[in-house]
């Protein structure tokens, strides 16, 4: 992604959690797989520019999408940190279906670069 420098943290939870997150930021109800939070954007994103955001990856919801898919719960939560990490780089799939795509390209590329170095 062109920023070798960059820094963000990772938080790993349970539904509970993930669902309080998308409740108080999103006004969403239920869990989700995977929430970034972007800090290079907004009233303080000059304090630290090195610093991408939080990504907070649910691994109860994790294990039952790779279940589901056929995939390991790893392989998975790969998948669902790239699709955060994207987000903190501002790709957005809900608006735009042409930003889905591209999101989508992306997520594939990074996945083969995972699966090179894995």
């Amino acid at each position: 992604m062109d920023f070798h420098d960059g820094e963000l943290s990772i938080v790993i939870v349970d539904d509970k959690q993930i669902e309080e997150l998308n409740r108080a930021y999103f006004q969403r109800k239920g869990p989700t797989n995977v929430i970034a939070f972007p800090m290079r954007e907004g009233p303080f994103s000059d304090l630290n520019p090195q610093l991408l955001g939080d990504v907070v990856i649910s691994a109860e919801t994790a294990k039952k999408e790779g279940e589901a898919a056929g995939i390991s719960t790893e392989e998975r939560f790969n998948q669902l940190l790239v699709h955060g990490i994207l987000h903190l780089f501002g790709f957005d799939h809900e608006k735009d279906k042409r930003k889905e795509q591209e999101m989508e390209k992306k997520t594939a590329q990074l996945m083969a670069m995972l699966k090179r170095s894995g």
